[in-house]
């Protein structure tokens, strides 16, 4: 067998190329006839013919398109290619459904035209191979079918194929049909990509969207702040409520547009912290302000109705000090500890250490002995 044959019966891609007049398969030649397993001649494969006159489209569906051509009769490949490849179309022929499935490993078809009946896998069984396989499942398969073969066409259309051409051939017929599904793959394309555009701009969207929320969540975060944007000579910028509010209430007399001049010295003020950074990509100074619990001190008892060395005492009983402790801090002898606490209790109207350690600890804002 000679390589070019062998090339055939594996269902090799095969170039179409114009045949001299008179040849078989020549546009000056009758049609191709078909034999059946008896030898007898069918119809002919090809009905009718394209004009010499029509050319392929560079707009057409068919040019440059991809078709494959699935086919155990030679003839009918033959008849198929010859006014598929003048229509401008880029033909791939397999003479059996395992050439065929063999094929589409190197070749990705824009459309399969394959027959029905075919000896060893038939067309059937091929087409619900591919419509199996992700890479295939999308690409439109015609059936080729016998005219008035209803079983098959029905069978085609539940294996998976859109639509079927019947022999004998009409060439104006095979090329409506191929350059409508063409078409139709071509806008599923066009959607498909259209559809993914779509959903990378809503991934966009979706991205922007979710910063947009966490701006605004740290800007309201920040609101809840006090927090002062200034420049570095102390001219407000922005200021939350909250630093107006602790600005009007510990610097009550100063220009309502201006950082205290104590915070811009870095002077400590009571009941206030303060803590700014300078932002390095601009030239604003950022503050935050937070209230400051009083430090708590033994001055803070004496309200009670408490000496002063008796407040000392009950703010170190506050802090869980027994009295042999509070006797070392304060310098005092245990016993004098000990007749300090009896003295204060009834003016406080308690009866029990333990009862003016919670008084105490209530007022100050210790928490725990």
């Amino acid at each position: 067998m000679s390589a070019t044959s062998a090339a055939r019966s594996r269902g090799a891609v095969r170039s179409i190329r114009p045949k001299p007049p008179g040849s078989p398969g020549s546009r000056n030649s009758p049609p191709p006839t078909i034999s059946n397993a008896s030898g007898r001649n069918c119809a002919p494969c090809v009905r009718t013919r394209l004009s010499p006159r029509r050319l392929p489209m560079v707009d057409s569906p068919l040019h440059d398109a991809r078709i494959l051509l699935v086919d155990d009769v030679p003839a009918n490949l033959g008849a198929l290619g010859e006014f598929l490849v003048a229509a401008g179309a880029k033909i791939f022929i397999a003479q059996s459904g395992a050439a065929a499935l063999a094929r589409l490993g190197g070749v990705q078809p824009d459309l399969i035209l394959l027959d029905v009946n075919m000896p060893g896998l038939g067309g059937l069984d091929v087409c619900r191979r591919l419509k199996a396989e992700p890479a295939t499942a999308d690409v439109p398969v015609l059936f080729i079918t016998a005219l008035g073969d209803m079983a098959d066409k029905v069978a085609g259309f539940v294996a998976g194929g859109v639509d079927y051409i019947t022999k004998p051939f009409q060439a104006e017929e095979v090329l409506a049909r191929v350059s409508a599904h063409l078409r139709i793959r071509q806008l599923q394309r066009e959607l498909a990509a259209h559809a993914a555009e779509l959903q990378r701009q809503n991934d966009v969207l979706e991205l922007e969207m979710q910063r947009r929320i966490a701006t605004e969540r740290a800007m309201q975060r920040a609101l809840d702040r006090a927090v002062v944007v200034a420049s570095p000579t102390g001219a407000i910028r922005f200021c939350s409520d909250r630093a107006a509010r602790l600005l009007a209430r510990h610097f009550p007399d100063r220009p309502p547009d201006r950082m205290p001049d104590a915070l811009l010295k870095g002077q400590s003020v009571p009941g206030l912290r303060a803590a700014h950074s300078l932002r390095p990509d601009s030239d604003a100074v950022l503050w935050l302000l937070e209230e400051a619990p009083p430090t708590a001190t033994p001055a803070m008892l004496e309200p009670l109705g408490l000496t002063p060395r008796e407040a000392e005492i009950l703010f170190w009983i506050a802090h869980g000090k027994s009295n042999a402790e509070i006797g070392t801090i304060l310098e005092l002898a245990p016993n004098t500890v000990k007749k300090h606490v009896y003295n204060l209790l009834p003016k406080l109207g308690l009866e029990t250490r333990l009862a003016a350690a919670l008084r105490a600890m209530e007022i100050l804002g210790v928490n725990g002995i």
